[in-house]
């Protein structure tokens, strides 16, 4: 027995993509080298030896592709502009690279697809990063000239401008963890770059506005739900309060009001006081007042939970391939007896937690903590699984039956559902991710897109994903099967 769900009138459904893990064309039209290009080539740094240089090869492909959006139904396509084929070395503007996201933009708008920009998705121009990346304070400033650039070309055209995504990976996970780009392992490092990467943000939001007060303006953040293994135990409430603090609240806290959580300054002085010294002489009188300047849009980009205690578990919780055997270490500073646990849910082949429920605590949460008051909406920016899909051939044609992806999708959707019936200003979903694609340090082994591709010939192939999702978005509801009760 079933029955439906309906989204409300104006609800967007989109799909999401990045640059760099799509465009290939690496070394094309003038566009130089990012610290992605840099990285990927730092033995054992990305599994498999892999890197974007071809990738999608949505650079040449980018028509067809956004005739799959079509077929699909999507709304809105999400995706970054790349720096460094813009401004290469962060420098003069190329105008062919330019040309690239106006012929895209203009091959969305004749689909009938709104165009949603994210202008920095971790491919910093690696003349940049040598000299100091997202740890001086000139980056924040160029970053702010290359998004005006970017407005130049496309602001009669584009209306939804997002600043960063999940700057919590381009910062703690890239310069202090050494998972990502450019593979540092430096608390004080992760620290600078998440401050300026927040001022670039402040600064490009109040430039943009200055320019056009009607466009819709916002950031978008990686945010989890911290549960403690036991509530009633210090030791893991701690454990959950620095993970929600060093993960959430270092972001949302400057952003919404004006201040960084003096708990967390705490716990990194606690690790490291000098690191804590040079951060502070770093963030400037009137720099929290432009890192909150108001926005429009929250974009909430979630995966999974966080279970965490204070001390070992019995038995390590499972968890997916590692991506490379190049050592890394914690993106949280104050990890000191912080373990994660195991709660028997199911699990994608990244290791990561099935855990749709959690998207609704954490729309709640961000909402009567920080977006409400401030009339701020909120929008799933990314939500998605990697999942081992394999094509078959049938009646001659390839089809990929990812089962668990479709309950994913639909979990997932259920769960904002859930968040619109409590009254949370929610107004779109994009799923992570359009396509397969070169997934940063595992390279391409694993496979999030609702369209499966392969690599060898770059044929495109709708997944039984895909295929779920446009049902729903045609419908703009979603089909509830009730549990069968036994008599």
């Amino acid at each position: 027995m079933s029955h439906t769900r309906a989204f409300p009138e104006g609800f967007l459904f989109g799909a999401a993509t990045a640059a760099y893990q799509i465009e290939g064309a690496a070394f094309e039209d003038g566009r130089t080298a990012s610290i992605w290009d840099a990285f990927s080539r730092v033995p054992d740094a990305v599994n498999n030896a892999d890197n974007g240089d071809v990738a999608c090869d949505h650079y040449h492909r980018y028509r067809d592709d956004v005739q799959v959006m079509k077929r699909l139904g999507l709304q809105t396509y999400r995706f970054s502009t790349s720096w460094s084929r813009v401004r290469p070395d962060g420098g003069a503007l190329n105008p062919k690279g330019v040309d690239f996201y106006k012929r895209l933009v203009d091959e969305l708008l004749d689909a009938g697809i709104l165009p949603w920009l994210t202008l920095y998705h971790w491919d910093l121009p690696q003349a940049l990063q040598d000299r100091g990346g997202w740890t001086v304070r000139e980056t924040s400033d160029l970053f702010t000239e290359y998004a005006l650039d970017m407005h130049d070309a496309l602001g009669d055209r584009v209306d939804v401008w997002t600043t960063l995504n999940e700057p919590w990976c381009s910062s703690f996970l890239s310069y202090t963890a050494g998972a990502h780009a450019p593979g540092h392992y430096s608390q004080a490092e992760g620290m600078l770059a998440a401050h300026h990467l927040l001022l670039g943000h402040g600064q490009t939001v109040r430039e943009l506005r200055a320019r056009d007060a009607s466009l819709n303006l916002g950031l978008t953040l990686n945010l989890t739900v911290a549960d403690a293994v036991d509530p009633a135990n210090p030791a893991d409430l701690d454990a959950a309060r620095r993970v929600d603090g060093q993960f959430n609240r270092w972001f949302l806290d400057p952003v919404f009001r004006g201040s960084y959580p003096a708990d967390i300054i705490q716990d990194f002085r606690d690790v490291d006081s000098a690191a804590v010294a040079r951060w502070q002489e770093a963030v400037l009188p009137g720099d929290l007042d432009v890192i909150s300047t108001p926005i429009d849009t929250l974009g909430v980009n979630y995966y999974h939970g966080e279970f965490v205690g204070g001390t070992a578990p019995r038995v390590n919780p499972p968890g997916g391939d590692a991506p490379t055997v190049r050592a890394t270490s914690s993106p949280f500073p104050a990890h000191e007896n912080l373990f994660w646990h195991d709660r028997g849910l199911p699990r994608t082949t990244m290791g990561w937690e099935v855990q749709p429920e959690g998207l609704t605590q954490l729309l709640g949460r961000v909402s009567d903590e920080y977006s409400a008051a401030a009339g701020v909406a909120l929008y799933v920016t990314e939500n998605g699984a990697a999942y081992d899909d394999v094509p078959v051939i049938e009646g001659g044609e390839t089809r990929v039956h990812d089962v668990e992806r479709v309950e994913f999708v639909e979990a997932h959707l259920a769960a904002i559902l859930d968040a619109l019936d409590k009254g949370i200003d929610v107004r779109g979903y994009f799923y992570w991710s359009l396509l397969d694609n070169f997934e940063w340090a595992w390279g391409y082994e694993k496979r999030f897109g609702i369209v499966h591709v392969d690599y060898a010939t770059q044929e495109r192939t709708v997944k039984d994903s895909g295929l779920s999702y446009a049902r729903v978005i045609a419908e703009r509801a979603l089909s509830v099967t009730a549990p069968v009760v036994p008599a």
